[in-house]
């Protein structure tokens, strides 16, 4: 038995009808909007803050791996809001010194032997850095990925307890970046996983891979990058945190370009 006909208004229905109704229309209206979820851009953009936080100050190991030989370098680090770095290598003797600041999308180099500074062209931020496989862009964590690209969700899978969106991100019309695309792997609580990228003909060039990941001066962060070839075995280069300490600001004179010399003597 149908209990009213559609076509009838609610103040013909019978009065308990009408009290039924009236009452579940209201029920209705308090009922929670379901979450739509983060957007892409808003997924990335947490990603990159997290990794990068307001201020770092940190000690690394690189080890660049090839078939026939393998090297290793120490690296003192610092790094403020979306773009100023700064890289000393420390160790071995024969690289100490060398440094690498970027503020905003300009970058300096400089070499303690011939004690001078060279300012690398757009172009040259995305080559090898210390002949490693990360670029200047991927060691200065650069802001490009969050101001050059559009990002997509592409899908989420759950893995150990932790919901992972899967995001592209594609360059934007004459953005001055080298990548066809790039796409990530980003865990719920903002962790990067994985980036890749591809080049023009969006072939996969380079994988950055995260691990290690534990507490660290208060939060979860992965202490072990790994950026491969996707075209050639056993090439790789492992960037390895061995301090790292997250602060709210440094001083302003950590990124000129006389701190660079300083810190490189």
């Amino acid at each position: 038995m149908k209990l009213f006909t559609p076509h009838l208004p609610l103040c013909c229905l019978p009065l308990p009808i009408r009290a039924l109704a009236g009452f579940l229309f209201s029920a209705f209206l308090l009922m929670p909007v379901p979450c739509t979820g983060e957007s892409a851009e808003s997924i990335v953009r947490a990603a990159f803050d997290y990794w990068r936080g307001e201020a770092s100050v940190s000690r690394l190991t690189m080890t660049i791996h090839r078939p026939t030989w393998q090297r290793t370098v120490a690296i003192d680090a610092w790094t403020e809001g979306e773009s100023e770095s700064l890289f000393v290598i420390r160790s071995p003797a024969k690289d100490r010194g060398n440094g690498t600041l970027k503020k905003g999308r300009t970058m300096w180099i400089y070499n303690p032997k011939v004690n001078k500074i060279i300012k690398l062209p757009p172009s040259m931020m995305s080559q090898s850095w210390q002949g490693s496989d990360f670029s200047n862009n991927d060691l200065a964590k650069t802001d490009s990925l969050i101001h050059d690209y559009t990002h997509s969700l592409t899908g989420q899978t759950t893995r150990n307890g932790h919901t992972i969106y899967s995001v592209q991100s594609d360059p934007k019309p004459d953005a001055p970046v080298i990548w066809g695309r790039i796409t990530l792997e980003i865990r719920d609580d903002h962790i990067l996983l994985k980036e890749i990228f591809f080049d023009e003909e969006l072939e996969p060039v380079k994988e950055m891979t995260a691990s290690d990941i534990r507490p660290v001066d208060g939060k979860l962060f992965p202490m072990t990058w790994k950026m491969a070839k996707t075209d050639t075995k056993d090439e790789y280069t492992l960037m390895i945190y061995d301090t790292l300490t997250f602060k709210q600001e440094l001083n302003p004179n950590t990124f000129t370009r006389a701190n660079l010399i300083k810190v490189g003597r």
